[in-house]
This record gives C-alpha cells, structure tokens and sequence, in this order.
C-alpha cells in the first residue's frame, strides 16, 4: 500500500514539472534567435510567455545561459520573484517587482547571445517556486540555484540558436 501511494505522488509531481511552458513570439524551440536580441543587434531580452504555472506557485524564476561557451557555461540573465500570474516579459523588459541578479557580463542585467565562434546553445530556463526568494541583488547563478534547492514545484525551458 505505501509504495502504492509512493507512486501517485511521484507521478502528481512529475506532472506538474512538464505542464509549464515558455515560448517566444521571436523564435521557436530549438531555434534562431533573432541578431536583434543579441550584442549584434540591440542587446534586448526577447519576448516571453509563460503558460500553466502550477496554481501554488509563490513565485517564478528565470535563468538564461550557454553551456557551449570556451570557458564554461556563460549566464546571460538572472530573475526571481516574478509573480507567478505573470505570463508575458515583453522584449527590452523585467517584470514588476522581479530581482535580477549579476550575470557573466557583470551587471544585473539582461546580456544577449555574443558567441566568439559557432554555433551556441541559448537555454531559458524557468521555474516555478514554493516561495519568495530573499536574495541580494549582487546574487549569481550559483546563489540562486542554492535558494531554489527543495522549492521547485515545475520547471520548463526554451533553447534558442545563435552564430555569429
């Protein structure tokens, strides 16, 4: 009976980490991003939409990176503490009461795909929290990945292609 009850529950929160989803009017999964979303054109975050964030959600989180860079995964952009109910980041824009946090290029801001050679790989990664994230604003990947341990509730990405 309990291995019975195990199973439902592991199948409840595995379903709930595939029903979120990201998507961009700028470009499709798997995808080229368009140049003017990137330090070829005018450095401006795409735009985002977030659909079926679990209902218990407390709030949502946003880590944009590229593991195809020379020297280790290169963070372009860092979110947290968006409202759950948000589901649009419009291009050149951070929701309203959201965080974000230093990337690779030092700065708490977005920072657009910039690839020295090839073709990179461009993950937006987005999760759904069981809580509000008390974090300073100097916080890099790392700190926020601590701070989401045993809070996520869903998690979804968007991988978009760029070469210079």
């Amino acid at each position: 009976m309990g291995i019975k009850l195990a199973c439902i529950a592991l199948q409840l929160v595995w379903s709930g980490t595939t029903s979120m989803k990201l998507t961009s009017t700028a470009f499709q999964h798997q995808q080229r991003i368009p140049a003017k979303y990137t330090c070829d054109g005018q450095d401006i975050n795409p735009p985002l939409h977030i659909a079926e964030a679990p209902p218990a959600a407390q709030s949502l989180a946003l880590i944009m990176d590229d593991p195809d860079a020379p020297r280790g995964t290169w963070v372009h952009w860092l979110v947290w503490n968006m409202d759950p109910k948000t589901s649009e980041i419009p291009e050149k824009s951070v929701p309203a009461g959201a965080a974000q946090g230093m990337t690779d290029f030092h700065r708490p801001s977005y920072g657009g795909p910039c690839p020295p050679s090839g073709t990179h790989r461009y993950f937006f990664k987005l999760y759904a929290l069981d809580t509000k994230l008390n974090l300073p604003a100097k916080t890099d990947k790392n700190a926020l990945e601590k701070a989401m341990e045993k809070h996520i509730l869903a998690r979804t990405e968007l991988v978009g292609l760029y070469s210079r």
